[in-house]
C-alpha cells in the first residue's frame, strides 16, 4: 500500500512544552484516519505538522515521498508537499474582497499557473461539487459558516491534493451546518480521498474513518477500527475520554 505520510518518532516542543511525544504514525493512499483527544491534547498540532505549518524537532516525517527535515529544513520538499496537500481549518480563512469563485480560483491561478478561464473551470466544478455552485458570484460575507466552509472545502479540492487534512472544520459553526459540512467530507471519503481529519464529532469518526487514534498527553495511546476504539477501548485514558463526550 502506498503510504502518503509517514512519522517515526516525532516530537515536537513550544519552548520547554513537550507536545508531541515520538510519534509513530502512518496514513495509507485512499485512508481516512480520524484524531480524536481533549483539547491540548497535540491532535491539531499532529495534523499541522504533516503540512509543515508546525516545524517539528526531532524524528522523521515524509509526506508524499517528500523527506520533510526537522526545524523548517528542507524548503524545496515543503513546497512540493504543499502543492500535494489541502488543508481546512476551524476558521474559513476566505479572502473577503474576492468572490467565492474567486477565493477558489486562487490556488490552479497562484501555484499551478492555470489560465484564468480554465481556473474559473475548475473553480466551478468544484462548487457544484460541494453543492454551492449557486453562491459562485457572492462573497465571504454573504454565506453563512456552512457556505464558508464548504468554500474552503473547494478551495483547497483546487489544488487537486494528494491528502486532505481537517482541523475541526465543524467547530467554528453553529449546529444546524454542521451536517452539511460533515456531509460534503462523507462524499469526499467515499470517492476514496486520502484524509486525515481532527474533529469532535464522535458520529462522524465511527462512520466514516478508516482508523480512530486517540492521543493524550502528546502520546497516541490507543488506535484501531472505529468499532474497536468506541465500543472496546483498551487504555483507561480512552475510556474516560469516551465515557464523556459520548454521554452528550
Amino acid at each position: 500500500m502506498d503510504k502518503i505520510v509517514r512519522m517515526q518518532r516525532l516530537n515536537k516542543y513550544f519552548g520547554d512544552h513537550h507536545v508531541l511525544k515520538d510519534i509513530d504514525l502512518s496514513v495509507d493512499a485512499g485512508e481516512v484516519v480520524v484524531v480524536i483527544g481533549a483539547s491540548g491534547s497535540g491532535k491539531s498540532t499532529l495534523i499541522r505538522c504533516v503540512n509543515g505549518l508546525e516545524e517539528y524537532e526531532s524524528g522523521e516525517l515524509s509526506v508524499d515521498n517528500q523527506k520533510l527535515e526537522p526545524k523548517g529544513g528542507n524548503q524545496k520538499a515543503l513546497t512540493e508537499i504543499r502543492k500535494e496537500v489541502g488543508m481546512v481549518f476551524q476558521q474559513f480563512n476566505l479572502f473577503p474582497h474576492l468572490t467565492v469563485k474567486e477565493n477558489v480560483m486562487l490556488a490552479p491561478r497562484k501555484v499551478k499557473s492555470t489560465d484564468k478561464a480554465e481556473a474559473a473551470n475548475i473553480a466551478m466544478k468544484l462548487l457544484d461539487r460541494v453543492g454551492i455552485a449557486n453562491q459562485a458570484e457572492k462573497y465571504p460575507s454573504q454565506l453563512s459558516g456552512g457556505q464558508q466552509q464548504r468554500v474552503a472545502i473547494a478551495r483547497a479540492l483546487a489544488m487537486e491534493p494528494r491528502l486532505m487534512l481537517f482541523d475541526e472544520p465543524t467547530s467554528a459553526l453553529d449546529p444546524e451546518m454542521i451536517g452539511e459540512v460533515l456531509d460534503v467530507m462523507r462524499e469526499l471519503a467515499k470517492e476514496g480521498m486520502t484524509m486525515m481529519v481532527v474533529t469532535h464529532e464522535m458520529g462522524f469518526a465511527r462512520e466514516v474513518a478508516d482508523r480512530v487514534i486517540y492521543i493524550h498527553g502528546g502520546q497516541i495511546v490507543e488506535e484501531g477500527k472505529p468499532a474497536d476504539v468506541f465500543d472496546n477501548p483498551q487504555n483507561e485514558r480512552t475510556q474516560s475520554f469516551l465515557s464523556r463526550v459520548l454521554k452528550h
